[in-house]
């Protein structure tokens, strides 16, 4: 499918008459890393996943500019609408794809089009501004800049992407080393999303979190966080109260991606049972 001109690989699976689930991945990965969540969802309902722009086998704009937020949003929404013109999606989004799902979920009338939201290790950009001005110089913030290093190194020019090109060989063991993932699915055009998803990081980093906006949602929110996250400190999901007033905590003893890959059964149980929640007003077992 299109969406502003950007040709978009959709992948469904599930049966067609089930509630749908959107799927929506992070860096540097494609749809593939949601391959055994998405076999256990699909036993029950239909799930979409597609890569995002500039990665896997959707194309990839020109420019920094093109991977602004609202550019992201405007993708999940056009596939939103095409798999599902009749009810809204049950989204789901993990790192980057967090971060994009979260601008969708805080736009206005985002209600008639998502059905609930489930974050796994993606904040929304505008409440970690928030955050870090409210944290000023405690020792939580220190903590998350430390994670967060990589940020500041992918806005050197040029440097990042020749990296990544000599990384990208090597990913599936540095994650079998730093989280204990094997059989991580590594796209054979790793190396080249890689680079140019880096302008995610370029495009959006300092906008948000030098001027962020007020943003809020009426949506039901389920946060995963993740005990060995080395990126995302949990402590981010903190006081989120005051922008999602329909808000669930969980948490894993997991790392970034071991919550996806290896270990993927209790993120899908959760998903599901906030989709249940949702569908039919069963007790999602979350803490609010």
């Amino acid at each position: 499918m299109v969406s502003g001109g950007i040709a978009l690989a959709v992948y469904e699976q599930g049966p067609e008459n089930a509630p749908t689930v959107l799927l929506v991945h992070g860096y540097p990965d494609t749809h593939a890393v949601w391959d055994e969540i998405a076999g256990e969802l699909a036993k029950r309902f239909r799930v979409t996943r597609y890569d995002v722009r500039g990665a896997g086998a959707s194309d990839a704009p020109r420019g920094t500019a093109s991977y602004r937020l609202e550019h992201l949003t405007g993708d999940l929404f056009a596939v939103a609408d095409a798999v599902s013109p009749a009810k809204p999606v049950h989204l789901v989004g993990h790192d980057w794809g967090s971060i994009q799902a979260w601008e969708a979920v805080t736009e206005p009338g985002a209600r008639e089009r998502i059905a609930s939201y489930t974050s796994i290790s993606g904040p929304c950009l505008d409440h970690v501004a928030y955050w870090l001005r409210e944290n000023r110089g405690r020792a939580r913030m220190l903590n998350q800049l430390l994670r967060s290093w990589y940020i500041l190194a992918f806005h050197v020019p040029v440097l990042p992407e020749l990296l990544w090109r000599l990384v990208a060989k090597w990913w599936p063991k540095i994650l079998d080393r730093v989280e204990g993932v094997r059989g991580h699915h590594v796209a054979p055009t790793m190396a080249r999303d890689a680079a140019r998803g880096v302008s995610l990081y370029r495009a959006n980093f300092r906008p948000r979190l030098s001027r962020p906006r007020n943003r809020r949602t009426e949506i039901g929110v389920q946060v995963i966080t993740l005990a060995r996250d080395r990126y995302v400190s949990p402590a981010l999901a903190e006081g989120l109260q005051r922008w999602v007033p329909n808000l669930w905590r969980r948490s894993l003893p997991e790392g970034h991606w071991s919550a996806l890959v290896g270990n993927a059964g209790p993120t899908a149980t959760m998903i599901s049972e906030l989709i249940d929640h949702v569908e039919d007003r069963r007790s999602p077992g979350v803490v609010p």
